[in-house]
């Protein structure tokens, strides 16, 4: 049995918040960029993912005009910085509604790193961060699809294994439903099949076994 849930019918963020709830886990874009003014911002955004291959192409999205996407588009460059569990208090701390002219940076107690190919600082307590130049914008609805192509990647050691990074010791942090946040569980390593070696034994879960 389900229950049938209308996005016309629902009042307000109900169905925004309903989504939020089922598309989980979210991974979050920890995005640094710098105002016009010579501000320094910092804010998690967790509709995140890469967008394309060749050439490597992130997108995260702007819910409402936020402070990120104003100094984004006027700087055309922005960091994503990843996330990790062990900064969860302060990475909730950048999402305060803090003025334009207070930066994220002092307010959380983070310290700036520059970066290579951008002129917008890293966070240096982060463990990856992929230096981007604006590619593009989407709007769409209420939302602005922002698109970075990736400049640089500067990952630290501590999380390599040759050059591979250990998801166990980036400890990835993911946004849930409502106040939820979302750390690293149980990892399982799965190769794709090939159509060469298709086991055959998949069935209906109501299916009894011949």
């Amino acid at each position: 049995m389900r229950k049938d849930f209308n996005p016309d019918e629902l009042p307000g963020g109900d169905f925004y918040r309903l989504l939020t709830a089922v598309v989980v886990p979210r991974p979050i874009a920890w995005v640094s960029s710098t105002s016009a003014d010579g501000v320094d911002n910092l804010a998690p955004h967790s509709f995140f993912t890469v967008a394309s291959v060749t050439p490597p192409i992130v997108q995260f999205t702007s819910v409402g005009r936020k402070d990120s996407l104003r100094n984004i588009l006027e700087r055309r460059e922005f960091v994503v910085n990843l996330a990790p569990a062990d900064l969860t208090a302060e990475v909730n701390a950048t999402g305060t509604n803090f003025p334009p002219d207070v930066s994220e940076f002092d307010a959380a107690g983070l310290t700036r790193e520059q970066s290579l190919t951008v002129d917008v600082p890293r966070v240096a307590e982060s463990p990856v961060a992929l230096e981007c130049r604006l590619h593009s914008t989407l709007e769409m609805g209420d939302c602005v699809l922002v698109f970075g192509e990736v400049t640089h990647a500067a990952v630290s050691t501590d999380v390599l294994e040759g050059s591979h990074p250990r998801i166990d010791l980036l400890e990835p942090l993911a946004r849930l439903g409502r106040d939820e946040w979302g750390h690293l569980g149980p990892v399982e390593e799965l190769g794709r099949i090939r159509r060469s070696e298709w086991p055959g034994h998949f069935r209906r879960r109501d299916e009894p076994e011949a």
